[in-house]
């Protein structure tokens, strides 16, 4: 494979390449024999990298919107499933002291963004839920399975924000790099055609 001469060869945990920061230019670009031409390919090349870390910049960010809606619905699914296993269980262990009030659990829940609806929850037969898993996909979990499962999910899903917050950092810092580049590239080119121009 060959080597990628706008990458210093190290790459992020995700596999993301570490723009290079040109010293010289020199290494780049003979000064004796470069044109214009090779001036603008190498102007070019610097551009297209720009615009690939600024596609991936533009993914992550995509990514972690993602993310930030998934948070919280993963969040209040949780926590309403704890809520119903420990009025279960509570249930369960009072058997025969429970009033007729404990048994039942009335309830608000999201249609879509602005419908919610009620429902009236038979505490007793509580002891699973089913869950949408996206798709049209609904899945019955026993509760402790549920809970576990959207535990290891919020887990998941905030280590991957986390990891994507860092690329975007880190993509910045790219994006920076590169255009310092090709500020530093241009001025370069300029001196030399002045140099030429005095030459002649």
């Amino acid at each position: 494979m060959a080597k990628d001469r706008l990458s210093t060869g190290k790459t992020n945990p995700r596999g993301i390449p570490e723009a290079i920061f040109i010293k010289s230019i020199e290494d780049f670009l003979n000064p004796k024999t470069c044109t214009s031409d090779d001036v603008n390919n190498f102007l070019k090349e610097l551009q297209m990298r720009i615009q690939q870390y600024k596609f991936m910049e533009e993914s992550k960010n995509s990514t972690l919107k993602g993310l930030e809606t998934k948070i919280p619905d993963v969040s209040k699914t949780l926590e309403f499933c704890k809520f119903l296993k420990e009025k279960h269980d509570k249930l369960v262990e009072n058997a025969d002291s429970a009033e007729e009030d404990d048994k039942k659990l009335e309830v608000n829940y999201q249609l879509n963004d602005t419908v919610y609806s009620k429902a009236e929850i038979d505490v007793k037969d509580a002891s699973s839920v089913r869950l949408w898993l996206g798709a049209n996909l609904m899945v019955e979990y026993p509760i402790d399975e549920a809970i576990a499962m959207l535990s290891k999910r919020l887990e998941d899903t905030k280590k991957n924000k986390q990891a994507t917050l860092e690329d975007l950092e880190y993509l910045r810092s790219n994006i920076t790099t590169m255009e310092v580049n090709t500020a530093r590239v241009y001025n370069w080119d300029v001196q030399r055609r002045r140099s030429e121009k005095s030459e002649k």
